[in-house]
């Protein structure tokens, strides 16, 4: 998959798993590689930078296997950012698909 169109949909792929339910790095890396090749350097960076804007919190839960493990809340403001973002992207999916959809017509 081309890293462009990724970078684009990465965030969004956060943010909408993160509104099911609360998860941490190593557990989001996990689900996204099974659609995608993403490193888990690209996916704590973008945790970081939606935690550094409100839009995540975290927490610390204690591991029987190791270290604590940092798990990732969606804030309130996190919520409604990932609503306006998947809206955006359905805006801008019908757009692409109209532009470059079936050439038969």
């Amino acid at each position: 998959m081309d890293a462009q169109f990724k970078k684009g949909a990465l965030e969004l792929c956060v943010l909408s798993l993160l509104r099911k339910q609360d998860m941490y790095g190593y557990e989001l890396t996990e689900t996204i590689s099974r659609e995608m090749s993403v490193t888990a350097g690209t996916l704590y960076l973008i945790l970081k930078r939606l935690k550094d804007t409100g839009y995540l919190s975290t927490y610390l839960v204690e591991s029987s296997g190791g270290p604590a493990r940092k798990y990732y809340h969606l804030t309130e403001e996190g919520k409604e950012y990932e609503e306006a973002q998947r809206n955006e992207w359905v805006l801008f999916t019908e757009k692409v698909e109209r532009l470059i959809g079936n050439d038969e017509n």
